[in-house]
Parts: structure tokens; C-alpha cells; sequence
């Protein structure tokens, strides 16, 4: 409807051939051009009930990669940036005149920092912003790493309902083994 509307408002304005703002522009031709306008506010409001309509409120990954892209970009520009200032500087100093070979190292450095950079900046914004999500991640890993020197059955027992408790935080836990065949034959 909104889309029906504007482009009604966008023909009629192109076929119209009188001066614009002027007094003779009909009335029926500057509602439109200023229902246009107000349909332009429509998108952002129909984003909004489509995340409300359909639950799309588990958007965290989508921010969460406009966060560390966005600082990575903003990072390895300002460092391209700085990168070929100080090396033209240094050519200047060295040989007495500018190079390319300061955009070439420059260009080279900025590949080569991409992946490590990429993994900090991950780092430092799942720590900053995703903080519990970071945590659970780290007792998994670490349980994982327990898991496989334990051979304890009560003791592994112990240790994934303690896990569980800290990572998922639940009300009540607890864990229901099956007995072990073998083990009711020989009682």
C-alpha cells in the first residue's frame, strides 16, 4: 500500500510540468508529494512489527557481527592510514622522495593483521558485551578438557551438574543414570 502510494506520487510529480512550489501546484499533487515523504517513515515502523510479529528478537548475532566488523574496519583503516603516512615519512627521510612501496608494505601489513586482529577484537567485544554467553563458553571448554583425564564416574557426575548449574542456571538439576546391565547380574 505504501509502496502503491509513493510510486503514485513519483509519476505524478515527474508528469507534472509546472514549477515546483509554486502557487499554482494543485492541492491534490502537494498531498501526495507530502504523503510520500511520510511514507518514507512506514519502513522502519514495518521492520518493527515484523521483529514483534515474528520473534525475531534473537538478533545477537547480527549485532554482534556489526559490532566486531565495524570496529575491525574502522581499526585496520586507521591503521592503513597511519601505515602509509609514517612509511612515506621514512622513504622522505631515507631517499628524499615519496614511494609506492609505503602503500605495497602498508597494504601487506593490514592482510597480515587481519586474522589476528579480527580474533581480539572477537574477543574483547564477546567479553565486553556477551559476557555470560563468554563465561559458559569457557566452563565448556574446560569441562570438555576435565572430561576427557576423568574416569571417576561420581566424580564426572558431580562436575556436569556443578557445569550445568553455572552455565545454565537452572532452578533444579539433576542427573539420572541407567544401570549398567552387566552390574544387575552379578548382584
Amino acid at each position: 500500500m505504501v509502496g502503491l502510494l509513493y510510486l503514485i506520487a513519483m509519476v505524478s510529480s515527474l508528469t507534472y510540468s509546472g514549477p515546483w512550489g509554486a502557487a499554482g501546484t494543485p492541492l491534490w499533487l502537494g498531498l501526495l508529494q507530502q504523503a510520500a515523504l511520510v511514507s518514507f517513515t512506514a519502513v522502519p515502523i514495518a521492520v518493527g512489527f515484523a521483529v514483534l510479529k515474528y520473534r525475531l528478537y534473537d538478533i545477537d548475532i547480527l549485532i554482534n557481527r556489526t559490532l566486531v566488523y565495524g570496529s575491525l574496519t574502522a581499526t585496520l583503516v586507521a591503521l592503513y592510514f597511519v601505515g602509509i603516512v609514517v612509511l612515506q615519512r621514512v622513504f622522505v627521510l631515507l631517499t628524499g622522495q615519496q614511494s609506492t612501496l609505503a602503500v605495497v608494505a602498508s597494504t601487506l601489513a593490514i592482510a597480515a593483521l587481519f586474522v589476528p586482529l579480527r580474533r581480539r577484537v572477537r574477543g574483547f567485544v564477546d567479553r565486553r558485551f556477551y559476557r555470560r554467553k563468554y563465561d559458559a563458553r569457557k566452563t565448556l571448554e574446560a569441562f570438555s578438557a576435565k572430561l576427557r583425564e576423568e574416569t571417576d564416574l561420581k566424580a564426572l557426575n558431580n562436575d556436569l551438574v556443578s557445569v550445568v548449574r553455572e552455565t545454565m542456571q537452572p532452578a533444579h538439576v539433576s542427573l539420572w543414570l541407567r544401570p549398567d546391565p552387566a552390574q544387575k547380574g552379578k548382584r
